[in-house]
């Protein structure tokens, strides 16, 4: 299976230790998104809620650069700084997903980079 890393607008290749996206076969794997601002890795919205639909906005996007969207997300791994936070965020999945929604995962955590409160990672499928 050959990987690929395909390139993203405004996302400069090689600046980061990873990559944002990875094509492998009929999959497509985004590194973790975090719910910042306007594109600015140390700004995050006061409220939960915001940054949780920052981070799919994020998601989103990348994912429409390789001709993608979350209908075709087919898991979700996600993190929580405050497991308190769970059923805010459930309620968010389900409004981004009505209908087939992709398995997941949550997992509480101690902390998360940046001091973000929210990570998901996609792996979305063609």
């Amino acid at each position: 299976m050959t990987k690929t890393i395909p390139p993203i607008e405004g996302v400069q290749p090689g600046h980061d230790s990873y990559s944002q996206v990875v094509e492998a076969g009929q999959l497509v794997f985004l590194a973790g998104q975090v719910g910042s601002l306007g594109g600015r890795p140390e700004t995050y919205p006061a409220d939960f809620a915001a940054e949780v639909r920052a981070a799919f906005a994020s998601a989103a996007g990348l994912l429409s650069n390789v001709g993608l969207g979350l209908e075709s997300v087919v898991r979700c791994v996600i993190y929580l700084m405050d497991f308190a936070d769970f059923p805010e965020m459930d309620q968010i999945f389900r409004e981004l997903f009505p209908r087939n929604p992709p398995v997941r995962a949550t997992v509480g955590v101690a902390a998360l980079a940046r001091d973000c409160r929210f990570e998901v990672e996609i792996t979305a499928s063609r």
